[in-house]
């Protein structure tokens, strides 16, 4: 029985082919009271997009706008792997990740000043093991947004890009994804791109370029699709006030500082930041007094809206100074860079560590490492779960940025910024079989001006270094800005945060001199061609290998050997089908090793054994217990070998746990032996040499050939 709308509305469906399959946008089917909601299906994807906008008025000063993407493991046909916990509860990094890249796109385009409480969930309700969900996810955020009659300048769509044989694709399977050299995600409106985001196996600018021209002509059909079922409902256009700055204030305040900033206080950070906050108390002194003057001493002085007003005439001076003057708020050329400064080996007992500085940006790092055993377990919706060897955290308390704040759990900023700096290095991380070791990298900001992610990525690459980690190459980090004046792009490198806030995009491209690893792109503007970030691309190309430099004359290479405080791990490759004989049962026999030598062992389902401890001996002594149990029989070998059944024609002897192999009456001796208990007992050590082994993998010994 199809569902009855209870109020009286017609489910309407829309359907495009988009990328091989269909995809379908489902109204008044589900979510009856929210302001708008679309149930979107892809393949076996069903992701339900709902939007709630608040209707009392809001006092703010920002915009109360939040994206939260849920993830639900029945969607996945799961129940959660904690022991603990089966209930959905606080998101994964993944889900957070996944939010924000649904929300970078989305948040640029409802105008300054708009105020009014936005929530916008999107919930997936069933999952297509085929491909991730990501992008369905946001097409159901943006259409839900489409029907609430806000002024959002939307529809936004995107595509997850990978390139398979030189060959771009989207929505990749699994196995795809393995073999592709690059994870770009793109999303933007009809008329331009909004957001990037990609991590990549040192790909090269023009090759990203290319994909992201590919993926803009590709994610239209999505938008039209939305303009569709937009249309079809027509929903009806909310009254709202935008919360702007009085325009006689902004005058006045633009008036005042008239000729106190441009060439005034074109300096270098941080004299520039002291000689702002200089001016930012006289403003409000001498407001203030003007104020109480004409509105009378027990008046209230609205400070907020004056200092808002302050701050948009400091970012005016920002882009007149670069538009009409090229120059920077502290004097540098376009493409010039800030002084570095680096070192490591900064901490005596940790396994490695680096401070990176760029201007007033520094960023501490500290690299841990641990057996194999102690990476991170994911369990996720996605069928892909699985261990996290390598984990970057990033953390940048309020001290940072001169302000008193509250510690408390990471926020998405956080675990954002860490996991771009964490994508940035995981191309040219070592294998597992090369180097078995779970890698802890933490960076800790201390001071803030401007790209803390990128002083990330460089200050963990320098101490991943330090670590003896055999990075494949070095990788460096810039933070770029773009500021438009009509057709004309104004590109700056490393930028600090007065660009940052008065720009139009910026964007932090990470790699090494090959290519891109990682890259991470907003856009403040409502959309930008493809040529435009290309160049940017290009520059940045240039920026990154000016740092990359540096970070060489501090660390050129990996150090080769590791910190005498790091675990000394031993690894060892077995036939996948000895691992019964390693672990026992119910794990008797690991117990037993691990307790008699000390030593830590993790076992891999592929037959990779790695063994960790302080001491060499307690690994020399748990890897050679690990080899008897699991070693092959190889011919020419001599062996150590105990007597386990005599017979008339010969004995049978064990070589190896599980192995046993006959020694024929002729080879027991070089002198006849009339009977075999003549020269052999039950339980007895001798040894053996193995001749052969025929095609039903039978063992031939000898004890004659063992004593030549």
């Amino acid at each position: 029985m199809p569902i009855i709308n209870p109020y009286g509305k017609d489910i309407i469906k829309v359907t495009t082919e988009f990328e091989g399959r269909p995809l379908t946008l489902e109204v008044n089917r589900v979510g009856f009271r929210t302001t708008g909601s679309v149930l979107v299906t892809y393949g076996d994807t069903v992701v339900l997009g709902s939007a709630q906008v608040g209707t009392r008025p809001v006092q703010l000063d920002y915009f109360p706008l939040s994206i939260d993407y849920e993830e639900k493991f029945y969607a996945a046909g799961k129940i959660s792997g904690s022991r603990f916990i089966k209930r959905e509860g606080r998101p994964s990094d993944e889900a957070i990740l996944i939010g924000r890249l649904i929300d970078r796109p989305i948040r640029p385009l409802f105008p300054k000043g708009y105020r009014q409480e936005v929530q916008v969930v999107a919930s997936v309700l069933s999952l297509d093991p085929a491909f991730r969900p990501d992008i369905i996810a946001m097409i159901a955020a943006s259409a839900a947004l489409s029907l609430t009659g806000t002024p959002f300048d939307g529809p936004v769509a995107g595509l997850r890009v990978g390139r398979v044989n030189g060959e771009f694709k989207a929505f990749l399977t699994p196995e795809e994804r393995e073999a592709s050299d690059l994870d770009l995600v793109v999303a933007g409106i009809e008329s331009g791109i909004t957001m990037v985001e990609a991590g990549a196996n040192e790909v090269p600018e023009e090759v990203v370029a290319d994909a992201l021209a590919w993926a803009y002509e590709h994610y239209q059909p999505a938008i039209k699709l939305q303009q569709e079922l937009t249309a079809k409902i027509a929903p009806v256009a909310q009254e709202y006030t935008l919360v702007l700055p009085d325009p006689a204030l902004q005058e006045a305040a633009d008036a005042w500082v008239d000729g106190k900033l441009g060439e005034a206080i074109r300096k270098p950070y941080p004299e520039r930041n002291e000689l702002i906050n200089q001016l930012r108390w006289a403003f409000h002194e001498e407001t203030a007094a003007k104020y109480a003057e004409e509105n009378g001493e027990d008046a209230t002085y609205p400070r907020d809206k004056y200092d808002e007003a302050f701050t948009a005439a400091v970012h005016k001076d920002v882009r007149k100074g670069i538009v009409e003057h090229k120059t920077r708020p502290d004097g540098r050329s376009f493409d010039e860079i800030r002084p570095l400064s680096s070192e490591v080996g900064v901490l005596p007992r940790v396994h490695g560590s680096s401070i990176f500085t760029r201007g007033l940006t520094q960023a501490l790092n500290i690299v841990t490492l641990a057996p194999l055993s102690y990476a991170q377990m994911v369990d996720t919706m996605e069928i892909n779960d699985g261990e996290r060897r390598y984990m970057h955290h990033y953390n940048a308390p309020g001290y940072t940025v001169g302000e008193v704040q509250r510690l408390g759990s990471p926020g998405r900023r956080e675990i954002g910024h860490g996991y771009l700096a964490e994508r940035a290095l995981i191309p040219v991380l070592p294998k597992e079989e090369d180097f078995p070791y779970a890698i802890r990298s933490v960076t800790e900001i201390m001071s803030q001006n401007g790209s803390t992610s990128m002083a990330a990525t460089c200050s963990s690459c320098l101490a991943l270094m330090d670590a003896g980690v055999p990075i494949s190459a070095p990788v460096s980090g810039i933070a770029m800005g773009l500021i438009m004046d009509g057709d004309e792009a104004n590109i700056l490198s490393d930028i600090a945060d007065a660009e940052d806030f008065a720009g139009d995009m910026d964007f932090k491209s990470a790699g090494t001199a090959k290519g891109i690893t990682a890259l991470q792109m907003d856009m403040k503007v409502h959309g930008l061609p493809v040529e435009i970030l290309k160049e940017a691309l290009l520059t940045a190309k240039k920026g990154r290998a000016v740092i990359l430099e540096h970070m060489l004359t501090t660390l050129a290479a990996p150090r080769e050997a590791l910190s005498p405080y790091a675990p000394r791990i031993e690894k060892i490759k077995i036939n996948p089908d000895k691992i019964g004989a390693v672990i026992g049962k119910g794990g008797e026999v690991i117990n037993k090793i691990t307790a008699e030598t000390g030593a830590e062992i993790d076992i891999k389902d592929d037959g990779l054994i790695t063994v960790a401890a302080a001491d060499t001996a307690k690994i020399e002594a748990a890897l050679n217990w690990i080899k008897s149990l699991t070693e092959e029989p190889e011919v020419g070998r001599i062996y150590d070998g105990k007597v386990v059944s005599i017979k008339d024609f010969g004995a049978f002897v064990n070589i190896l746990p599980g192995i046993d192999g006959m020694v024929h009456i002729s080879q027991l001796s070089d002198q006849r032996v009339e009977k075999v208990e003549d020269v052999l007992t039950m339980g007895e050590t001798i040894k053996v040499k193995l001749m052969g082994i025929d095609e039903k993998g039978r063992l031939s010994l000898s004890v004659k050939e063992a004593n030549r």
